[in-house]
């Protein structure tokens, strides 16, 4: 396990991810696919040129959930017990077939859980950027962290 406990944790706190992913054309194609999404800016190349992109655009629900999962080794890893909500998630500029992702997470706000003792929420925001560091993607985040267990609960 490499997440980090809610005790671990710092308001103000900002966590550069060690990974990235380089995201294809066949990764956009396979979630809109599953996901059902027929819509022409995520497979149709002329329909986008058309409407003043680049290209075909990533689907950003594929977007975001790229960029939470690069954050779970680091952060949440085995660590979590539910994720409790998504808020103010933006999309400042596209993403395109080829771009390659990184992500840079900031620890917002934390409060310890007043049902259960051995939990805390903590706030994050998520912002992904693309290999020229342009913001792509900003969603924040709030997750139900477990507490570092204490030596007489871990024997």
């Amino acid at each position: 396990m490499s997440g980090r406990y809610y005790d671990e944790l710092k308001v103000g706190e900002r966590i550069l991810h060690g990974r990235a992913r380089t995201v294809s054309a066949a990764d956009n194609l396979l979630f809109c696919g599953l996901t059902q999404n027929t819509q022409p800016l995520h497979w149709d190349e002329g329909f986008a040129r058309q409407s003043g992109f680049e290209g075909v655009l990533v689907n950003g629900i594929y977007t975001l959930g790229l960029v939470v999962g690069i954050s779970v080794p680091d952060l949440t890893e085995g660590t979590i017990v539910a994720n409790l909500g998504y808020q103010n998630v933006r999309h400042p500029a596209p993403v395109y077939a080829g771009d390659t992702l990184s992500v840079e997470t900031a620890v917002l706000d934390m409060r310890p859980s007043q049902s259960q003792p051995d939990r805390g929420v903590v706030q994050l925001r998520h912002t992904g950027r693309n290999q020229h560091g342009k913001a792509v993607i900003e969603v924040e985040r709030s997750v139900l962290f477990l507490m570092r267990p204490k030596e007489s609960d871990a024997s």
